[in-house]
């Protein structure tokens, strides 16, 4: 269970903008010196998957994606560029539904979301040619390398989340959820423990990385807000670490698909 009894979200400051080739760690250890801020035993980085993929060059040119026969079908169906949707076939194993400018898809981690996870906002175009940024290769891979990086400086144990923007089937709105994670438990089985009246709970899972990276979400913004590292002290837990692949439903287990 998650333990404590207050918790700080605080956003890092002067984050510049991240080219491809970035050392997160650095930039991280910049801001902190800026705020004078050091890094303490357990606490919690949440990162926007946008600087991630950013910093791993996991740009795609447009005009390098030709246009399948399945894109251009698509693309007849819900009016996006066909080559748009020739990188999210790309990226995905199914698409799961469709209506006129919105395609949810499976991503090839296992996340049904709108696009399969690629953007075009808040990203660089460069001498006016298009570009689609995805999402890492590896989220929880680069949750790992980022957490020992910044381990190194010392005893930290140090917990990172990588975040996204997802829409949720029965709900209007995006909310930030996890799709890399290291050094926390992303999902935290409740199944045998008993309720506050003593009655064994039998289904009760809880998403922490999501939690987290929810209250995280407040302050980044989804739009030009340009905060997208935060810092979360005040969180300690009593499971074993889990990566945010543990979150993606499996298509077996999915009633709804």
């Amino acid at each position: 269970m998650p333990v404590g009894t207050r918790v700080e979200y605080i956003a890092l400051q002067d984050i510049r903008r991240v080219e491809p080739g970035e050392d997160l760690a650095a930039l991280i250890g910049q801001s902190l010196a800026g705020m004078s801020l050091e890094l303490q035993r357990g606490d919690i980085l949440v990162i926007a998957q946008k600087i991630v993929s950013k910093s791993e060059g996991r740009y795609v040119r447009l005009s390098d994606a030709e246009p399948s026969p399945a894109a251009l079908e698509l693309a007849a169906t819900v009016g996006k560029d066909p080559r748009f949707l020739e990188v999210v076939l790309r990226e995905s194993t199914e698409v799961v539904k469709t209506r006129p400018n919105v395609v949810i898809a499976a991503h090839r981690l296992g996340f049904v979301m709108a696009n399969a996870g690629i953007d075009q906002s808040n990203i660089e175009h460069c001498e006016g040619e298009e570009r689609v940024l995805l999402l890492p290769e590896d989220p929880d891979g680069s949750a790992q390398r980022l957490k020992v990086a910044l381990d190194a400086a010392g005893d930290l144990n140090l917990g990172i989340i990588i975040n996204d923007s997802f829409g949720r089937p029965w709900r209007n709105g995006v909310v930030g959820v996890a799709i890399g994670a290291a050094g926390i438990p992303s999902l935290l089985s409740q199944i045998g423990v008993p309720d506050m009246f003593g009655r064994a709970m039998r289904v009760t899972e809880i998403a922490i990385a999501d939690e987290i990276a929810g209250a995280a979400s407040l302050l980044m913004g989804q739009a030009g807000e340009g905060m997208p590292i935060i810092l979360v002290r005040g969180l300690t837990f009593d499971g074993a670490v889990s990566p945010a692949a543990a979150l993606a439903r499996p298509k077996s287990q999915d009633m709804f698909r």
